[in-house]
This record gives C-alpha cells, sequence and structure tokens, in this order.
C-alpha cells in the first residue's frame, strides 16, 4: 500500500498561472505522474478565486477538491501572509479516501449547512472512517448549531473527530470563500470525509492569558453576546480601547478577545480558558458575535495573545504529536493556526523560527499544508470543539 503526496507554492500575481505553478509543483513533489485523487487548496485573497479552481480543475481532469481562502498560507519553511499565496497538496493513496460535501446558507442556518454535509457524507461512511475536515465561512458559522446539525445527520455516527480551519480575508471582514471542486462560495461549508487505513495524530493549543477582572454575560441570544455586567459589550471594550480603537474593529478583534472558563472535561487537556474571536460588532444594540453560543449568567474575561506562550505551546505540540505517531512519519500534515497568531504578533523573522522549531520536530521533509483561519477545529478529550487564537495541528500517518 502506498501514500504519495506532495505541496507547492506559488507567489504569482495571475491566478491561473500561480495555479499552474502551485500544482505543478506539488505533482513534482508527490511523484504523481496522473492524476491526483484529492486536492487541498489555499489560497489569500488578492487573487480571482474562481480563476485559481478552474484552472486546477482544467489541469487535474476535475479532480475532487476542498479549501478555502486564508489570511495566509503555511507549507514547509512557508508562514506567508501576502496578498497573492496558494498553496496545493496533492494526493495519490491506496491507503486513505477523502470524500467531500458543500453546503451554503451558514448565516440562516449552520444547523441545516451541517444537516445537509451529514446527508452528503453518510453514504460514504464506513467502519474505516477516520474523521471530518471542514472550512466554513469565518464570518457567518455558528460552531454549535452546525456540529448539531451535522451529528443529527449522521445519525448517531457522531463520534467522528471534527476538524479544520474557518476561511479568512485577510482582515478585510468583508467575505471569505470556500472551495468545492470547481465551485468557489460563501456563507458555506465545505467537508472532507477520511476514511482508510492510515492513522491520526493531533493537537491544540491556545496563546491567550486573561487581563483583567471576572465578568459575566447578562443578555445574550443565539452566539450575539449584548450584554456584560449589564452594560452593553462595546461599552465594556472602552475600559480596555481607546475609542478610535474600538472605531478599528479590525484591530480591536486581532488584539482582545473573551476567554470562557474551559468545562473540567477539556481543561486538563486544554487550558483553563477557552478563547472566542469577535468577527462582527453591532454600533446600534452596543453587541459583538462570536462563533459560537453563550447563555445568560456565563463567566467571561477579556484576554490577550502572549507570545511566550504561544512558542511553549507549540513545544506541547510537538511533543504530544510525536508521543501519539510512536515516532513514525507523517505521510501528511494539516495546519490550522489563527489569523491573530501570525504577522500581528510576531516579526517575519519570529514567525519563521517558531514554524521551523515545530517542523524540525515533527518532520521538516514531511508534506505539510495549513492556512491562517478566523477560527480553528480539533478535538479535546475526544470532544470535537471550536478554537479562536489557537494552533490545531493533524498528521496522518
Amino acid at each position: 500500500m502506498n501514500t504519495k503526496t506532495g505541496v507547492g507554492i506559488s507567489h504569482h500575481r495571475n491566478p491561473k498561472i500561480a495555479a499552474k505553478e502551485a500544482l505543478q509543483k506539488a505533482l513534482t513533489d508527490g511523484n504523481i505522474t496522473n492524476k491526483p485523487d484529492f486536492v487541498f487548496m489555499f489560497a489569500t485573497v488578492g487573487y480571482n478565486q474562481q480563476h485559481l479552481v478552474d484552472t486546477i480543475a482544467q489541469l487535474t481532469d476535475n479532480a475532487p477538491l476542498a479549501g478555502c481562502s486564508g489570511e495566509g498560507v503555511i507549507a514547509q519553511k512557508v508562514a506567508d501572509e501576502g496578498n497573492f499565496s496558494v498553496v496545493i497538496m496533492a494526493i495519490k493513496s491506496d491507503e486513505i479516501r477523502f470524500d467531500n460535501a458543500l453546503s451554503v446558507g451558514l448565516k440562516e442556518s449552520s444547523h441545516n449547512v451541517g444537516e445537509s454535509i451529514a446527508k452528503d457524507l453518510k453514504k460514504s461512511v464506513s467502519d474505516d472512517s477516520l474523521g471530518v475536515i471542514t472550512f466554513s465561512d469565518g464570518l457567518t458559522f455558528n460552531f454549535n448549531q452546525f456540529l448539531d446539525g451535522l451529528e443529527i445527520g449522521l445519525n448517531g455516527e457522531n463520534n467522528l473527530p471534527v476538524f479544520g480551519g474557518t476561511s479568512a480575508d485577510n482582515w478585510e471582514m468583508k467575505q471569505t470563500f470556500q472551495y468545492y471542486n470547481d465551485k468557489v462560495v460563501s456563507d458555506g461549508t465545505v467537508a472532507v470525509l477520511m476514511s482508510g487505513s492510515l492513522k491520526m495524530a493531533w493537537a491544540v493549543n491556545h496563546g491567550c492569558v486573561p487581563i483583567g477582572s471576572q465578568r459575566k454575560i447578562t443578555k445574550c441570544d443565539g452566539n450575539i453576546i449584548y450584554e456584560i455586567d449589564n452594560q452593553p459589550v462595546l461599552d465594556i471594550l472602552k475600559e480596555y480601547l481607546l475609542e478610535d480603537e474600538i472605531n478599528n474593529w479590525n484591530s480591536t478583534v486581532v488584539n482582545l478577545s473573551w476567554g470562557f472558563k474551559a468545562p473540567n472535561t477539556l481543561a486538563d487537556q486544554y487550558d483553563e480558558y477557552i478563547v472566542r474571536f469577535m468577527p462582527a460588532k453591532d454600533d446600534k444594540t452596543g453587541s459583538i458575535t462570536i462563533p459560537t453560543e453563550v447563555v445568560v449568567g456565563t463567566d467571561i474575561w477579556m484576554t490577550r495573545r502572549d507570545q511566550s506562550k504561544i512558542s511553549d505551546g507549540l513545544d506541547k505540540i510537538a511533543k504530544s504529536i510525536k508521543s501519539q505517531m510512536h515516532n513514525s512519519k507523517p505521510k501528511m500534515v494539516f495546519n490550522f493556526d489563527c489569523a491573530g497568531r501570525g504577522k500581528m504578533i510576531f516579526r517575519e523573522q519570529q514567525k519563521l523560527e517558531l514554524l521551523n522549531s515545530l517542523q524540525n520536530k515533527i518532520g521538516n521533509d514531511v508534506p505539510w499544508i495549513g492556512l491562517y483561519t478566523y477560527g480553528e477545529i480539533g478535538p479535546v478529550n475526544k470532544i470535537n470543539n471550536f478554537h479562536n487564537y489557537t494552533l490545531v495541528l493533524l498528521a496522518l500517518y
């Protein structure tokens, strides 16, 4: 049995040339001489996104494809957050199968999207199914609703671990993109069911610390928080930010996030706090939106990123992955890292040194693909969870 995997990257500004360059490098890197079984692709939003997927479809004879736009792309020794970066992983294998599905309409009902995805994937679920990788719109995704719909749709076959990242748009916070075969959509989810004889190892770690005192949510609806300590959330933020910083929302969400006390089922393997990004605000109501649901009475803390905690977390991830694999070599690695953990906190050289250190510990010649996201998905203690300001690393071996 054999798995051939190659990764290629391009920074050419012409989307057709960039897609062709990245694909050719991936095929060469993986020694794949005919049609790949599956293609993963991540790109930044300087490109015409449809031209990217059209080019790959044409050059691979419509090989199935999944991916999304990111704030940046990641590969071996590469963490590029420019507007023109595309990375491709091409796979040819008799050890693992990939079945993909698409559904749109997250803003209207993330639950329905999850149920639709499950309906399409259910026919491919088998005894050797390993898990699901998802790519969802980072501006309209409600993880709790989506997961509920996914699990209902699978009719009890809900023990599959779910991984992935939400799509991004270089901090413009306007429109993100999801890729499914030769289609490009927004407000959707693309999911990939993995099945076969390969094994998985994964690890999750965030890099935020709480600041200030404990607070309490006093008014909310689903994933919209209206009041904390009986005050509009935007008024609460004025305790931490200047007025012009609040008005410049993109800058605000990069630097600050909300932390929730982690349940005991997660805390021993994850952290004391679960961190949440704020992709949207409403000036009229003084509210914010987060990617998961909350209830009145929940304790909450303001948190910020911490360089030392991020660095220490990478060491923990490497040790965990190596321990799970018993020193086996990965056949491919998926890297879902938060957009707030890249150039917004580290200088370029620092960022690359941290990535190189992680890759050297796991394998500096392993096919490695990833992106900077607006949200990360990965199980902790076998419980599927949504994360922010976090790295989720998945290795197949």
